[in-house]
């Protein structure tokens, strides 16, 4: 299977994501998301911005890592944990605990791509999907 090369997602793009929980609120976040080299051949992929939801708001950031292995490209955390083969339009699961993160990376559009994430777990349900564009 053939995956967008993450290197050809290097710069900044505007972050939209919403959260449909079905536990709590709608939120939504707006912020941008940037992906650079770093000086390990990483790619540093780091979210910044504002989530909001009915009555409040705080602000958000994330950072992870895509690295390049024999095996192909992997997403991290920034500690350096293992979250998922960087694939693209094409189904990643991530079990983490009892909960269970079922995502995709849509890269179709060369102007936009999407990350959606459909999570479940005792104490979690809810789907946030990120659009992000140039």
């Amino acid at each position: 299977m053939s995956s967008t090369d993450p290197r050809d997602l290097l710069g900044t793009w505007q972050l939209s994501r919403r959260v449909d929980d079905r536990l709590g609120p709608v939120r939504h976040v707006h912020g941008t998301s940037e992906l650079s080299l770093d000086d390990d051949g990483r790619i540093r992929w780091s979210e910044n911005g504002t989530m909001t939801w009915e009555g409040g708001s705080a602000p958000i950031y994330r950072t992870l890592f895509v690295e390049q292995r024999d095996d192909g490209w992997w997403v991290t955390f920034d500690d350096g944990r293992d979250f998922h083969p960087w694939e693209t339009d094409a189904p990643v699961v991530h079990p983490c605990g009892a909960d269970v993160y079922e995502g995709r990376i849509d890269t179709a559009a060369s102007d936009a791509w999407a990350v959606v994430w459909n999570v479940t777990g005792p104490a979690k349900d809810y789907t946030m999907t990120s659009r992000l564009t140039r």
